[in-house]
């Protein structure tokens, strides 16, 4: 049973289709179907005019940024509809973004789920080959290991990389919110506490799922002016 809030991506291939509503109809029953019952919120629904062997969809992009923000599922009628290349599915994946098709429910862990046994076996193998060639080193004499002096500055890139990553992340969620406080603006919102009364009135969460409060309104245009 369906649960919690979903934007709806509907897509068809040609301009036709989409001025005549052929196929969106169908497509918008299977994803009404697979949400009856449950407890669930469809906050936007998304149509796109674009052929699938395209990656490049704006208004797929645009409800990707939807269900970051909203921290919300993209429902889809048919698995197609997104796409049929596999990459494209694990780039949805990593943008991390939860989708569920109705025609297929168990989509994620049936198709993810098997790349990713695919990759682990990959890696597996590449290690299997390190500590064979390692161990080939060995036997003809090549001394192995490193610095352990070295261990504290791997340490500190480490850290480095962990807080750049943060840094990236935030400033992803920034550019998501960009076009609500530009919307929320454009509605006559101009102080920090209107703003966040606003981002509250949307439901859209903070990145930590609290609500919204002046002082991270200011923090937020900070990263979106940058």
């Amino acid at each position: 049973m369906a649960s919690g809030k979903f934007v709806s991506y509907l897509r068809v291939s040609t301009k036709r289709q989409g001025a005549s509503g052929l196929g969106l109809e169908a497509q918008r029953t299977a994803v009404a179907d697979y949400l009856n019952g449950g407890h669930w919120t469809v906050l936007q629904e998304v149509v796109e005019v674009e052929s699938g062997k395209k990656d490049d969809r704006p208004k797929l992009a645009e409800a990707m940024a939807l269900c970051r923000v909203h921290g919300a599922t993209l429902v889809i009628a048919k698995l197609d509809r997104l796409s049929r290349d596999a990459h494209f599915l694990l780039g949805l994946q990593k943008a991390g973004v939860r989708f569920v098709a109705a025609d297929m429910p168990e989509a994620n862990e049936l198709t993810i789920g098997i790349l990713a046994v695919v990759a682990q076996a990959e890696r597996k193998m590449i290690s299997a080959r390190t500590k064979a060639a390692l161990a080939a080193a060995k036997a003809r004499g090549v001394k192995l290991g490193g610095d352990r002096g070295n261990l504290a500055l791997i340490g500190e890139r480490a850290r480095e990389a962990g807080r750049a990553a943060l840094t990236r992340m935030a400033a992803s969620r920034a550019a998501d919110l960009a076009p609500i406080i530009a919307d929320l603006r454009a509605g006559g919102a101009m102080s920090l506490r209107e703003l966040a009364a606003g981002l509250n009135a949307r439901q859209v969460p903070t990145a930590r799922g609290g609500s919204w409060s002046p002082t991270q309104v200011s923090r937020l245009l900070e990263r979106v002016a940058a």
